[in-house]
């Protein structure tokens, strides 16, 4: 489960500043200097094959306030994830380095008020005189404490075109300051990719450390509108070193978008859910397994969706995507994810309290278009978190936006 205190934190993860600088490059090198912290500027960077000089300097670690730069190194992060460990004091983010190749992990061991950094192992690249880079963060802990780190390896031929992807899960036993990595699932060849994992583990008596990681692959090019997504899970059950051959649970789509955005959740009894977009019958939908993963229940409808991805203002040149955040608390099954248009969006809960069968959803109070939204169930008292950017028209102005309520 995703812990409350996770969202909490987050705000540190949404304030981690471009600014602040430690000095020494990576083992991949840096990536050439641009505008702007996303995915596909860093893809522009590693395509052009060129690089530049290492940062060099450092500004300490800075405070915004009560938020404190995990981060604070050269060049720029996105997509951060967060999680803790059942105690609270052992917090670990991780992100894509925008400037530089390898994933980032930077955990705390005093409950969120310092970090130190570390990176994360990527494999040889595929071609000669090929690259790959890191993406897509995903953060879970087992019982014992060992943290694990899901990402996507993405290869680059020596021309800088994408030939392929890989999953990878890193394991760390020492509080997040030094990572081990697992590859599996390759989907190699122009088009082939595997995108948006993220991660679970069983800390309950029926699959005790049972590791499950989620994502959708896809042939075609990345995850437009034109490919046959399907949501795929892998587990393992040697504390990362190896995964299972990756099985469909969302059934085999061909032609436009199948689904995307997948997330694995936990009931407190074992039960796996695995909830995602199903683009092509416009809903978000559910699934459930009482065996570990082994078997799945037929696909429950959470709500529809009246998209794919939705242009408001404040996202007009990416788009923000639909896709669920989900926990559970006793019987009771929560998920939340975004809907509207792209004249306005809106944040919603859903809850189950039939094991995902029937659900019924209500909208996260807050103004403004809402986007980008993660909830969490605190496991103790039940209490359900949203957090999410909430904006105005306005695409330079708005904030963070923060729900709660006790529904159990």
């Amino acid at each position: 489960m995703k812990p409350t205190k996770a969202l909490l934190v987050s705000t540190v993860a949404a304030s981690l500043a471009a600014v602040a600088l430690t000095g020494g490059a990576a083992r991949a090198g840096n990536l050439s200097s641009y505008d702007g912290a996303s995915w596909y500027g860093k893809y522009l960077s590693v395509s052009s094959g060129t690089t530049a000089a290492a940062c060099a300097g450092s500004l300490g670690q800075p405070r915004y306030g009560t938020n404190v730069d995990a981060g604070h190194e050269c060049g720029s992060q996105s997509e951060t994830y967060i999680a803790t460990n059942a105690s609270g004091n052992v917090v670990i983010a991780g992100s894509n380095e925008i400037q530089r190749l390898p994933m980032r992990a930077m955990a705390s061991t005093d409950g969120g008020s310092t970090f130190t950094g570390a990176d994360l192992p990527l494999p040889p690249p595929v071609t000669s005189g090929g690259s790959d880079f890191g993406s897509d963060p995903t953060i879970a802990f087992d019982s014992h404490g060992t943290a694990y780190y899901g990402y996507i390896v993405v290869f680059f031929s020596a021309g800088g075109a994408i030939n392929g992807t890989e999953m990878a899960v890193a394991r760390s036993s020492d509080n997040g300051l030094s990572w081990r990595s697992t590859f599996f699932a390759p989907q190699t060849g122009s088009g082939q990719f595997n995108d948006k994992p993220m991660i679970t583990v069983d800390t309950s008596a029926a699959h005790r450390d049972r590791i499950y990681l989620a994502w959708d692959n896809a042939t075609g090019n990345s995850s437009s509108v034109m490919n046959g997504n399907n949501v795929v899970l892998s587990s393992s059950d040697d504390g990362g070193v190896s995964f299972t051959a990756p099985m469909s649970v969302s059934g085999d789509f061909q032609g436009r978008t199948g689904a995307i955005g997948a997330d694995p959740y936990l009931t407190p009894a074992g039960v796996l859910h695995v909830a995602w977009q199903d683009v092509a019958h416009g809903a978000i939908v559910d699934v459930s397994s009482t065996d570990g993963g082994r078997t799945f229940s037929a696909r429950h409808i959470v709500a529809a969706v009246n998209g794919f991805d939705f242009a408001v203002a404040a996202m007009a040149s990416r788009s923000a995507l639909v896709y669920p955040s989900c926990g559970a608390y006793q019987a009771t099954l929560y998920c939340a994810y975004t809907n509207g248009s792209s004249t306005a969006t809106s944040v919603y809960v859903a809850t189950s309290k039939d094991g995902g069968t029937t659900w019924s959803s209500s909208a996260v109070p807050a103004g403004g278009d809402q986007f980008n939204q993660w909830l969490a169930v605190d496991a103790s008292t039940g209490a359900v978190t949203t957090l999410g950017l909430s904006l105005g028209k306005n695409p330079e102005g708005g904030g963070l936006h923060r729900a709660a309520n006790k529904d159990v």
